[in-house]
């Protein structure tokens, strides 16, 4: 596993650089924003909301995460809760769902008329879109496209490389999930959201910290061209609105 994945304050420093200046331009971050996460984890993605003084909520499945974020929120808020938003923050999460259609169209309920939604994602043919990152097994996490193989090479694969069973059903699970970028924008569309803002990162903004490398977006003449695209983008910002005709 890598160590950015184990040091998790590392991990989420640059939200602060990227995300908050990103999502600035979007929508006022007050004290008086509420920011809903859902699969917020130990909640680091909160982290820099919370410092500004928004109020935030974080929904995660494993009770496990959920004792991990109040212990980290003991130390940064007291003003975190871990149902109407303003923005919901969706990081890392859509390319988990498999049923991403009720999903999506679920989650207009807790967002008011006027709220945002981001979603962030890894396009999922793009070099690490399966996540292998978080195997244990260093040729594994450092292996592009290995989850681009078939179902019983990859298994075969990572049982070759002694990972864990649970490592194993997740990231199965993720790719029966898989992501892309044409997915993704169809289903919104069906979901009834409006994209305001759209980023296709070449270079992802973690990569700051894990490589010492410059964010940077992926040229527009490739970020038009569909399907290739999702081999070149490592993360999808999307800035959505409800639709609200």
């Amino acid at each position: 596993m890598q160590k950015r994945h184990t040091d998790r304050k590392m991990y989420f420093h640059d939200l602060e650089e990227f995300y908050i200046g990103y999502l600035s331009a979007f929508i006022e971050l007050t004290h008086k924003t509420r920011i809903l996460e859902v699969g917020c984890g130990e909640g680091g993605n909160l982290a820099p909301f919370a410092r500004l003084g928004c109020k935030v909520t974080g929904v995660d499945i494993a009770g496990c995460r959920i004792k991990e974020a109040q212990t980290y929120f003991s130390e940064i808020s007291n003003h975190a809760t871990f149902v109407c938003c303003d923005f919901i923050l969706l990081h890392d999460v859509i390319e988990h769902v498999p049923t991403k259609e009720q999903f999506l169209s679920h989650l207009k309920k807790f967002l008011k008329p006027t709220g945002v939604l981001f979603v962030g994602f890894p396009a999922w043919q793009m070099p690490f879109g399966g996540h292998q990152q978080i195997c244990h097994s260093k040729l594994c996490s450092h292996l592009p496209f290995i989850h681009l193989l078939p179902n019983p090479l990859y298994k075969l694969l990572l049982k070759a490389c002694r990972e864990e069973k649970g490592t194993i059903k997740e990231l199965m699970s993720i790719k029966e999930c898989r992501t892309s970028i044409e997915l993704f924008e169809t289903l919104i569309r069906k979901c009834g959201y409006l994209v305001t803002d759209q980023k296709l990162w070449f270079i992802n903004p973690h990569y700051l910290q894990k490589f010492h490398l410059t964010p940077r977006l992926l040229p527009r003449w490739v970020w038009k061209v569909k399907y290739i695209r999702n081999f070149f983008t490592t993360s999808c910002w999307y800035v959505l609105r409800p639709d609200n005709k």
